[in-house]
């Protein structure tokens, strides 16, 4: 599915650019152009920063 409309940018290249260290919006905007725009599509990607970080096994301390 296609997260970033202005770049194509796709979820799972999102979820690559999460698994290979981006903990932030704008470290995602820097490792792959999602968000980096118009910022519309920050919201998918922080919810898909989030998820990673629920995942178990996961370095990224939970919030809460």
């Amino acid at each position: 599915m296609y997260v970033c409309l202005c770049l194509g940018v796709t979820s799972r290249t999102v979820a690559e650019a999460v698994a290979a260290g981006a903990t932030t919006a704008n470290a995602v905007a820097e490792a792959c152009g999602a968000g980096s725009e118009c910022a519309r599509c920050r919201r998918s990607v922080r919810a898909i920063i989030d998820a990673a970080a629920a995942e178990p096994g996961s370095t990224e301390p939970r919030p809460g």
